[in-house]
């Protein structure tokens, strides 16, 4: 919501731009025609001068300045117009629905200074007519003050209330965008997975025959062997990148499982606990209750050794990784907390990229697989982050009910 430009189309814009120019003219015009020129006249005139030039100039420049000073002019016009001819209320009909110009804008603070601005103007005005004005200037207002009041308040919970369905609505086309994205991120990847990675894994299983081959040929040097082992090291990294592509693209159907979170989580612990102890890093868990999800334990602990062992890489030499556990609503929530080096906003934009790592020699894929997996299961997975300070990652997953036995 926060400084988007949404214009309908051009020509439409000019048209209503247009219209709106030559009818407040036209309006100026009666009352020098009605009563010469008045300063009531010469102000009508330059109030509306003020809003066309704003109105005309708002298409090439729109910056805060401009929508701002539209979101004060044509308030300004429509108080004037209401003080000029207080013998008529269809200004303090259009006064009611001031802050819906903001709307237009889909602009949060521009919305709540404009609907904050009017309540007290308005209100002061009205308060300004009950204990001073007494009917003397705007007889037929004074009359039902307090109704005016009463439905002047109700216009505005009633444009909050329009704001806010619009903002909701908006917020969700953007997550469904991006979700679009995401799913259209995973496809490509998964055809380029299936075109690739069975043409690549034939010559390197030729490859790694012949080393395997020539590693027991006792005619060749000690010298030279001793560089096999790195050899084969390689070729099985290129394998698991090429395992890690088919799974994208070909993800393998499995019986889904119901999952004990807590035992499954102290498995995966088990697991990278001597490879965080390399570093002095400590992980913690934090489990209130033992629950339930649906899912295979293989793709748990794929998903569950992929997180942390990020979260380790990530810390700081004899830091600690906290894992917290609990049920929120009717889904188990599962924070992966470290105080390593965090990430910049860009490089949480990038999170689960093809090809995009932070680890010198990282692929990308494996949070591609997390993503999947958590996807898989009608789950959730965010990433928190800020530079220097760390990274909180938060997967939730449907909560399985536990049956009490009568």
């Amino acid at each position: 919501m926060k400084n988007q430009t949404h214009l309908p189309n051009k020509k439409i814009y000019w048209i209503i731009a247009i219209a709106s120019i030559v009818l407040m003219t036209l309006g100026s015009f009666i009352e020098l025609w009605e009563n010469g020129p008045t300063a009531t006249f010469i102000t009508h005139l330059l109030i509306v001068v003020v809003i066309s030039i704003l109105l005309i100039i708002y298409p090439k420049k729109k910056n805060i300045f401009t929508k701002y000073a539209l979101n004060i002019a044509m308030p300004i016009y429509f108080y004037a117009m209401f003080i000029f001819y207080p013998f008529t209320l269809s200004p303090l009909l259009i006064i009611c629905f001031i802050p819906g110009i903001a709307i237009l804008f889909y602009n949060q603070r521009l919305f709540y200074f404009s609907l904050i601005s009017n309540v007290v103007i308005v209100l002061s005005f009205m308060l300004y007519v009950f204990l001073v004005d007494q009917g003397a200037g705007f007889p037929i207002f004074y009359k039902d003050l307090h109704g005016y009041a009463i439905n002047f308040l109700a216009c505005q919970v009633m444009l909050y209330f329009i704001f806010a369905l619009i903002k909701k609505k908006i917020e969700e086309q953007k997550q469904y965008y991006q979700q679009i994205q995401e799913d259209e991120r995973l496809k490509t990847t998964g055809q380029l997975a299936a075109a690739v990675a069975h043409e690549i894994r034939n010559p390197i299983t030729v490859v790694k025959g012949f080393i395997q081959l020539h590693e027991t040929d006792k005619q060749l040097p000690d010298h030279i062997k001793k560089h096999y082992k790195l050899m084969m090291d390689e070729l099985y990294t290129a394998e698991t990148v090429i395992s890690d592509f088919l799974s994208l693209a070909k993800p393998e159907v499995s019986e889904v499982e119901t999952v004990e979170v807590k035992p499954a989580l102290y498995n995966v612990m088990d697991l990278l606990n001597t490879y965080a102890h390399i570093d002095t890093i400590q992980i913690e868990l934090d489990i209130e209750d033992d629950y339930s999800i649906q899912c295979t334990l293989m793709e748990f602990k794929q998903l569950f050794v992929n997180l942390l062992k990020n979260a380790v890489e990530a810390s700081k030499h004899g830091g600690t990784v906290r894992v917290k556990v609990r049920k929120v609503n009717d889904r188990v929530q599962i924070n992966i907390v470290d105080q390593g080096v965090g990430m910049t906003k860009e490089q949480l934009k990038r999170i689960g990229t093809p090809f995009y790592s932070l680890k010198a020699k990282g692929t990308g894929l494996g949070l591609m697989i997390c993503f999947n997996i958590v996807q898989k299961y009608n789950g959730t997975i965010n990433f928190f982050s800020e530079e220097g300070k760390g990274t909180n990652v938060t997967v939730a997953f449907p909560l399985i009910k536990k049956t009490t036995s009568r």
